[in-house]
């Protein structure tokens, strides 16, 4: 039975029992649409696939459905793609069906699901199955799902089943398992330490048609190459959240089986003696990660370290990319917000990372406050691949006003992010400042403005934006990014028909209405090519050029 053929069949027999009952369902969800339309403009690469050269419109859809009734929770939610470019954003995807559905019930101390499930073991080191819409990351885990509560404190969890992927599954079967507490020491208080310790394992098994995947690709190496697939992997981990009045403190530490997977670095020689890069390769992996919380008054500061080594782990190792994710590995760099300064983001490495974060804020009063943060990742070989200096400062006038300035520094290694062979190391700094001033109690109006100094890449940059917001219902933006010193080695595909290097002018103009739990959106975009990045997990995005209206509401 298919799988939206299930879900409509527990839905009909869930609301055919609330029919004969005293007690009403009850019923909630959300829906979320955006709608893109496609104005090709070649000067900034907007061209060349689908979207612009014939299909002009495409989107995406989701609404979700969820209903209680007397100790079950059921819940389901229809996708829709028409023309997208979110799977592939040099392509275009169309389907439509149930994406996923799930069926919960807790007898005694035991919950119970069934259907597509999100969990995570941990911090999501060796399992984590959630959804990243911007991304089309969607991994969950559909099959069945318990955890019994030993006590107040202590609790096991165990799962089985396929990884979904769009209206299918990845073939290959994972299962997990967990254990997981928490214990007070000493008299319950300020002063009393507090631990949360847990274990977790996780198996994958791979299908005859995966591991016949693996050997075919393995035909075509040198006998010196190659390595042999195996069908199970096993991943472990432990880790601990301690927590003692102003400190909080996780650590976790996790360990993968020998598997094969595939090294983009790696060089192999194939049959005809071509070196190319990009092999298989057979090892273990592991991970260490350690966060460090410190609130006492006025400073806040965090302390992050994590240790990578060859801990790809997917539902099929010849999947690639953003495919077959089964863990999740936390991300090393501030999460920027400016448009600027969020234009180069580092993805997480996967084979071989070294990574340190330190991050301070201190309240110099009511009104000044100051924060900064320092991020490092290498390579475990001493590569650079990322570095981030950046600084601000918020003065706030009571009620009336805020002003924020501040700068970042970057470094970042585009050969290795962006897959860009022979480019150098984009250096930037980024000055910006934000102005928000509060005209009456419901009307606002916010200034941004950003510049960056880089001599790689696109060159430098101007940003400015204008916010005017009338609380609770309507906000209008305008901005424009101005590439005002391009740099002609990366844009030569940008020249116009006379040879000249025309003025990069990327403007937007877009409105917001909210009422109630609905929010509309309608936005002019012209946008460069960038990293678009959730988490730590990041993909290319090429230059856009039209239209975006969104919808999304709550019931």
């Amino acid at each position: 039975m298919h799988t939206h053929k299930i879900a409509l069949t527990l839905v009909a027999w869930l609301m055919t029992m609330s029919l004969h009952a005293q007690d009403k369902p009850i019923f909630s969800g959300g829906f979320e649409s955006n709608l893109n339309f496609f104005i090709r403009d070649s000067l900034i690469g907007a061209a060349d696939i689908p979207q612009y050269d014939r299909e002009l419109t495409g989107g995406e859809a989701w609404l979700n459905l969820n209903m209680a009734y007397n100790g079950f929770t059921i819940g389901g939610r229809f996708d829709l793609f028409n023309n997208s470019n979110l799977l592939n954003p040099t392509g275009s995807y169309t389907g439509q069906g149930i994406g996923i559905w799930y069926i919960r019930k807790s007898v005694g101390n035991l919950d119970l699901q069934a259907g597509h499930i999100y969990d995570q073991i941990g911090s999501g080191i060796i399992f984590r199955s959630f959804e990243q819409r911007p991304l089309l990351i969607d991994n969950a885990l559909y099959g069945v799902h318990g955890k019994y509560h030993l006590n107040d404190n202590w609790s096991i969890k165990a799962f089985t089943g396929m990884q979904r992927f769009l209206f299918s599954e990845h073939s290959g079967i994972i299962k997990g398992a967990s254990l997981e507490g928490f214990h007070t020491f000493g008299e319950p208080g300020a002063g009393a330490v507090n631990v949360a310790p847990g274990i977790g394992i996780v198996n994958r098994t791979l299908s005859d048609e995966a591991v016949g995947r693996l050997v075919d690709k393995l035909r075509f190496y040198r006998p010196e190459d190659v390595v042999i697939p195996q069908y199970n992997t096993y991943a472990m981990t432990a880790y601990n959240t301690l927590t003692w009045k102003w400190l909080t403190w996780y650590v976790e530490a996790a360990y993968k089986t020998p598997e094969v997977f595939l090294d983009p670095m790696a060089e192999r020689t194939t049959v005809g003696g071509e070196t190319v890069e990009g092999r298989l390769v057979r090892d273990a992996g592991s991970v260490i990660y350690n966060s460090i919380g410190i609130a006492a008054g006025k400073l806040g500061m965090s302390i992050e370290a994590k240790r990578t080594e060859n801990f790809n782990m997917r539902a099929d190792p010849n999947l690639e990319r953003l495919d077959g994710l089964i863990n999740y590995l936390p991300p090393m760099n501030r999460q920027n917000s400016y448009r600027l300064t969020a234009r180069y983001a580092p993805a997480v490495q996967d084979l071989s990372e070294l990574a340190f974060q330190f991050d301070a804020s201190y309240k110099v009063n009511k009104k000044l406050s100051v924060h900064g943060n320092f991020s490092n990742i290498t390579t475990l070989d001493g590569d650079q691949l990322y570095r981030e200096i950046y600084v601000d400062a918020t003065y706030k006038q009571k009620r009336k006003w805020q002003l924020t300035v501040g700068a970042q520094r970057q470094e970042y290694n585009q050969e290795v992010y962006e897959i860009k062979p022979e480019v150098p190391i984009v250096r930037t700094v980024v000055p910006f400042a934000d102005f928000l001033y509060r005209i009456t109690r419901k009307k606002s109006i916010r200034f941004e403005t950003q510049y960056m100094d880089t001599r790689e890449d696109f060159g430098r940059w101007l940003f400015g934006l204008v916010e005017y917001g009338i609380a609770p219902k309507w906000i209008f933006e305008a901005s424009i990014m101005y590439n005002f010193e391009p740099n002609e080695d990366r844009i030569d595909a940008v020249f116009d028909e006379n040879g000249n290097l025309p003025a990069l002018v990327y403007p937007t103009l877009g409105a917001v209405y909210i009422h109630k739990a609905n929010r509309y959106s309608l936005r002019y975009v012209k946008q460069v090519e960038g990293i678009v990045c959730t988490g730590g997990i990041c993909r290319l995005e090429p230059a856009f050029s039209g239209f975006k209206f969104q919808v999304t509401s709550v019931f």
